[in-house]
């Protein structure tokens, strides 16, 4: 089995990275997509607009946070 390269941080945040990343991981790609469009929608539910605005920022750093924690975690989801 082949060592998986290391991963920094700032590699992690390129586009064509985070892109390959959530190919190769369909199950954590429509979970990041849920995630997404909903969480706002859950903020305004809990909290109006500030929890909308919450809610975005949380789903966007989500979104670009999960491949370099999964990578670095040593997560091998969906192969």
């Amino acid at each position: 089995m082949a060592v998986p390269s290391p991963v920094s941080f700032s590699d992690s945040l390129t586009p064509a990275r985070r892109t390959a990343f959530y190919e190769r991981h369909t199950r954590i790609a429509v979970a990041m997509i849920l995630l997404v469009f909903l969480l706002p929608f859950f903020g305004v539910y809990v909290r109006g607009l500030i929890g909308a605005a919450a809610g975005v920022m949380i789903s966007v750093v989500c979104y670009y946070l999960t491949p370099y924690l999964v990578l670095k975690l040593g997560g091998q989801a969906d192969r």
